[in-house]
């Protein structure tokens, strides 16, 4: 490499003063220097800086695919050496050398082992432009498998039991032959087959050895793994540590870990989501304990207890209803009755309310007692409606399926001149909810649906039966990791009486708002009057369609997601006067740490304007 000429400069610097390294010293004229050698003379120096030097090289790469293309820009150590000035041609030369072994390597990882790879070097033209790298890459076919041998060890080689499990490790991999090889995709599927075989009976499995080895003239692969499986594992004694006001006993019925159970990762999965929503813990960590005897492995539980008692305070904002603020006090023991209690006080422009909550601990059998108050007043469409709800019942809240049943009291006044009165019902109901998603509270696919249905009669001069139902279902189907998935919404409900007019509105439906039909404010879509007021029906449909799809940030999949969707609902007191109201938009997803947050624009086709949506949670 060719180096500058070293030239020693002296500066005059003040007695006293010190001279550390080259110095800048801004003279407005010329400054005063001695040469080392034989002459002396004086130069003037201009404060004109000096013009940039030109990098060392630019890099083009060309290929036939724009991944490609891209991941090597990426990922190309050379780019490092690129902002050099004073790089020779012998030095590039040899860094040329390196990048071509590293371009192979890479394109390997890719499945491409017979790559044709050509350098070019173009001088620069003129002072200040630099010469030009050019990389040509042709990749050639992709290798594809072309046999997976698979080898077991350990109890479940002979252990007819197992036989479903190891099937469906096998039925599962995702390279099978024919497939193309990649390196993340190998890797990947190895995680995934040990995953399962961990999953469930043998927590001490291992993966004994993988092997892919290529023959790069045919491209293709040849597959080999090995597992050792270790002993069927059962569950033994439960260890628990951190309990002081609740007790152990709750922590066994929560936990539902019987002697004896054959291992599943998702039950202690399960077992700590139950000990953890139930409010009393705060962190929850079940585990199995890997020395103990496979026949009876004990399993260790570590909690920390919540405070028996906690205020949150809240303040936020509603796309609907501007400020919010939130109050709510928890009390895990009340004094002489033990249940758990839950106060609640929330207050926006249009929505007031507080309720209490109160929620016995949990049976053998997880149901627990439970009674609620709660009291409204929300500002609808040209009015207000003050409410109140009374309930008592039992409910028991499970991984996949909750249940509940109970007695319900409502009642409703409409303030409003000409409109009723109070009206009250009381009712007997039961609420049946079953989920099936991959994964909370950020699923990617599955199936849900909840089903409410009560009877009960009026209050009041007039004892009128009725029947109300309520169905609801969301489906969530992936495209594939670029394309995102579909989500699909439908909600339908229904009041069976001979005159509604006497129900209180609470019993009815309106439509309308984030969680119903976008691009309409919530309770807008009901049964018009002839004055412009929107009052409650008997039968409500809604339904909506969405496309969400991942955001990439650097070829990279980040924490946000698009979306574009189309709702449409109606309310009505007749089936056959079903009219739907449309909304449709564009909106944004974030995978925040507090849940997922939705922000929607839509527009409501019969309103004829933009309406902004904002919410955080999954719900179902």
């Amino acid at each position: 490499m060719k180096r500058p000429a070293l030239l020693a400069i002296f500066s005059m610097t003040p007695r006293g003063g010190q001279a550390f390294g080259p110095r800048k010293t801004g003279l407005s004229s010329a400054a005063c220097t001695l040469l080392l050698g034989l002459t002396l003379a004086t130069a003037c120096v201009a404060d004109t800086p000096p013009s940039p030097s030109p990098p060392a090289f630019d890099l083009v790469v060309s290929t036939e695919d724009k991944s490609i293309r891209l991941w090597l820009e990426q990922h190309l150590a050379l780019q490092r050496y690129a902002s050099l000035n004073d790089l020779d041609d012998t030095e590039l030369s040899r860094l040329l050398l390196d990048a071509d072994v590293q371009v192979r390597d890479l394109l390997a990882t890719l499945g491409f082992f017979n790559p044709q790879i050509a350098w070019t070097q173009t001088p620069a033209e003129g002072a200040t432009a630099a010469r030009r790298v050019h990389l040509s890459v042709v990749t050639g076919p992709v290798a594809r498998i072309a046999q997976v041998q698979w080898q077991w060890q350990g109890d479940i080689a002979q252990n007819e039991q197992a036989l479903t499990q190891k099937q469906e490790i096998v039925q599962g991999w995702t390279l099978p032959e024919g497939e193309p090889f990649t390196q993340a995709d190998w890797t990947r599927a190895k995680t995934q087959a040990l995953r399962q075989l961990l999953a469930q009976r043998y927590p001490w499995g291992r993966m004994v050895d993988s092997q892919a080895l290529v023959d790069a003239t045919s491209n293709q692969v040849q597959l080999s793994l090995s597992f050792d499986s270790g002993p069927s594992v059962l569950l033994g004694p439960t260890n628990i540590s951190g309990t002081a006001h609740y007790g152990s006993e709750q922590v066994q019925r929560l936990a539902r870990l019987p002697l004896g159970t054959l291992y599943s990762q998702s039950a202690l999965l399960e077992a700590q989501q139950r000990l953890v929503t139930s409010g009393f813990y705060d962190s929850v960590f079940v585990s199995l304990d890997s020395e103990g005897p496979a026949q009876a492995a004990p399993v260790k539980i570590e909690l920390k207890e919540a405070m028996r008692q906690k205020w949150v305070l809240g303040v936020g904002v509603r796309s609907d209803s501007g400020a919010r603020l939130t109050a709510e006090h928890t009390h895990h023991q009340v004094p002489g009755l033990g249940w758990r209690s839950v106060s609640k006080l929330a207050w926006d422009k249009q929505l007031q309310s507080a309720g209490l909550d109160l929620l016995a601990p949990p049976d053998s059998s997880l149901w627990r007692w439970n009674t609620s108050l709660k009291l409204e007043q929300e500002k609808l469409t040209g009015f207000l409606v003050n409410s109140q709800r009374w309930r008592a019942g039992r409910t028991q809240l499970g991984e996949r399926i909750d249940r509940s049943y109970y007695a319900q009291y409502d009642a409703a006044e409409i303030n409003l001149d000409g409109l009723g009165g109070q009206q009250e019902s009381i009712s007997g109901n039961y609420a049946w909810t079953w989920r099936n998603f991959d994964s909370l509270p950020f699923p990617n696919q599955g199936l849900g649906w909840g089903v409410e249905l009560g009877a009960g009669f009026t209050l009041g001069n007039q004892k009128i039966p009725y029947v109300r139902w309520l169905s609801k279902g969301l489906f969530l189907q992936p495209l594939g990791d670029k394309a995102g998935r579909l989500s699909l919404r439908a909600e339908l409900g229904g009041v069976v009486s001979k005159n509604s007019n006497e129900l209180p509105s609470t019993q009815l439906f309106l439509a309308g708002g984030d969680h119903s039909v976008r691009g309409y404010a919530p309770g807008s879509i009901g049964i018009e009057q002839a004055n412009g007021l929107v009052l409650a029906g008997r039968y409500l449909a809604t339904g909506s369609l969405e496309w969400q799809r991942p955001i990439t940030v650097n070829h990279q999949r980040s924490e946000w997601e698009s979306a574009v969707f189309i709702d449409a609902g109606t309310v009505t007191n007749a089936t056959q006067q079903l009219k739907a109201r449309v909304g449709m938009g564009v909106g944004a997803r974030w995978r925040s740490p507090v849940g997922p947050v939705r922000i929607d624009l839509a527009y409501g086709q019969s309103v004829h304007k933009l309406r902004l949506h904002m919410n955080v949670g999954f719900t179902f």
